[in-house]
């Protein structure tokens, strides 16, 4: 299996516009971040899509990403899934039909309201809308043959999923664990992990509270993500506990096998 950074930045990316800070105006390319999203490759070739962000046709020029058999929504803020109607590129890109995305009933929900069209759209429009079709998931499920699980987290108030895939488990936009979640978080080869900054928000771990978190995980390797401008890179890393550091757009990530 393999995992791609195709964005590690906060809802307003980095650059920020109209920003000069430090790492606004840094040449590294460690430090231009799009909005948080990953693409999981499984072993037989299946490619799915962890939310469509309002960056999404430039992540997937950036990164060469041609496509996606499935997307899986942590939830839905607008960073996260204003970029869904890209998905009619993928669709065509595969000779057509539909697309199933998955997520929590809220997020199936809202992605119904605020994009109708694409759920209802007749065949005969073919390329026009993307063809969508939901699935509601509130415990494991498949996607070809590889086990998903969510793992309840809070974002804030509201109650969101992160994902496991075997040994891998992304926990985007994370503020709580819920006690009960803590045991679908062990045994970890890697974890991805929201770290805002390194202030405390009331929606978002701060750096230190991400580091704490995934110390209780006792994940072998964490990668955090969803990071905003006042975390430059190298400087951020240089001062990070050993096995861990930033995650970086562009980012690749082979860990064992899922496949059942």
């Amino acid at each position: 299996m393999r995992v791609t950074f195709l964005g590690t930045g906060t809802s307003q990316g980095i650059p920020m516009i109209g920003c000069a800070c430090a790492v606004c105006r840094s040449d590294a390319p460690e430090d231009t971040r799009f909005r948080a999203s990953i693409v999981v490759t499984h072993d037989d070739g299946t490619q799915v899509l962890v939310d469509t962000t309002p960056d999404l046709r430039s992540q997937a020029l950036r990164w060469q990403l041609t496509r996606v058999d499935a997307v899986v929504y942590t939830h839905s803020h607008a960073d996260h899934i204003f970029g869904l109607d890209e998905l009619r590129r993928f669709i065509a890109l595969k000779g057509g039909g539909t697309l199933s995305v998955h997520g929590d009933a809220l997020t199936i929900a809202e992605l119904q309201r605020i994009f109708a069209y694409a759920f209802s759209a007749p065949a005969e429009l073919g390329g026009g809308v993307p063809r969508l079709v939901p699935v509601v998931v509130e415990s494991p499920f498949e996607i070809a043959g590889t086990p998903w699980l969510p793992v309840p987290i809070l974002h804030g108030q509201r109650p969101i999923h992160g994902y496991r895939i075997g040994s891998f488990a992304y926990l985007t936009d994370c503020s709580q664990v819920p006690d009960e979640s803590w045991a679908l978080l062990q045994g970890l080869d890697l974890l991805v992990i929201g770290a805002l900054r390194d202030r405390a928000h009331p929606t978002h771990f701060s750096l230190a509270e991400a580091v704490d978190a995934a110390r209780r995980t006792g994940a072998r390797r964490t990668l955090f993500t969803h990071m905003c401008h006042d975390l430059g890179h190298a400087e951020t890393n240089a001062r990070l506990p050993e096995g861990m550091a930033l995650a970086y757009d562009g980012l690749s990530v082979t860990l064992p096998g899922t496949s059942s």
